[in-house]
């Protein structure tokens, strides 16, 4: 049988709770000084930090008052404290970057390293701002000006190859052979970046042909494992599985539903084509298709 503390997903428990600490911190109040303001003792507060333990919408209300956040920061932080509870982590669409996308671009920027198969588009850390832009406007009811904002928002999160500290993340990628005959405003451009960008030392690009074989990963469809840096022989975050759909996203963080995509990410590096068969597969499709 199991618990019911182990039934719901950790993910937005630990962002919730690295939030709430940044946001006392950001206000200059002491963990000992918000204890005791809040009437709880110390050990509770460093549990919630921690994000070892549920906390109640009231209570994260409470904390955001005594901190003087800013309302749409303490709806986030409600918000979080809500779904903390349900069994997994679903969230609809909303603004230009939807709220359930904060929490990805939170661990996203804590991950050491992130394995990603795409088997429609170019994977957000590698699209060009032409590309990006035309992914950006095909969401109902952007304007011009939304299309801007995530195209800059997404140059942002680029950055997190290229930064020396923390330590640059490392990018595992297989794509779709599909995602690069796309007709694409500036795909020749694009492709040119992927391949620019597979002499990172930091990233390894692979293309998985058309004529690979018909596996799980064509029924998982894209998905993103992030891992995290080690604190001694232990990760100080948990593996975890981001999966985005057309309404919404997933996280999944136990262990069985991580080893599920872990295992799907084998087949698909086994069916890929190495990083040389790659660059040239790439060249060869901008040529014919692009050219």
């Amino acid at each position: 049988m199991v618990a019911v503390t182990e039934i719901g997903s950790t993910v937005p428990r630990r962002e919730l709770g690295r939030l709430l600490r940044q946001t006392r911190e950001q206000a200059g109040i002491g963990l000992e000084a918000a204890a005791a303001d809040l009437e709880w003792s110390r050990a509770k507060m460093y549990r919630i930090e921690a994000g070892q333990t549920p906390v109640r919408a009231l209570d994260v209300d409470q904390m955001c008052r005594l901190y003087q956040a800013a309302p749409e920061l303490t709806e986030v932080l409600v918000s979080l404290a809500k779904e903390s509870k349900s069994k997994g982590w679903y969230h609809a669409y909303g603004e230009v970057i939807p709220r359930w996308f904060q929490l990805y671009v939170g661990l996203e920027s804590a991950a050491s390293r992130i394995r990603t198969y795409e088997h429609a588009l170019v994977p957000g850390l590698l699209q060009t701002p032409e590309y990006a832009t035309h992914i950006a406007r095909m969401a109902p009811g952007s304007t011009e000006e939304d299309a801007a904002r995530v195209v800059g928002f997404r140059a942002k999160r680029q950055r997190l190859l290229v930064r020396n500290r923390p330590k640059a993340l490392e990018l595992d990628a297989v794509i779709s052979e599909l995602v690069l005959h796309r007709r694409v405003p500036g795909m020749s451009e694009q492709i040119d970046r992927l391949i620019a960008a597979s002499d990172a030392p930091n990233i390894n690009l692979r293309v998985l042909p058309l004529n690979s074989r018909l596996t799980q990963a064509d029924v998982a469809g894209s998905f993103v494992i992030l891992d995290f840096p080690s604190k001694g022989a232990r990760s100080a975050e948990p593996t975890t599985v981001y999966a985005e759909k057309l309404a919404g996203a997933l996280y999944l963080d136990r262990m069985e539903e991580v080893m599920a995509y872990a295992n799907v990410w084998k087949l698909l590096t086994a069916e890929a084509l190495n990083v040389e068969e790659s660059r040239k597969l790439m060249r060869e499709i901008k040529e014919i298709s692009h050219g």
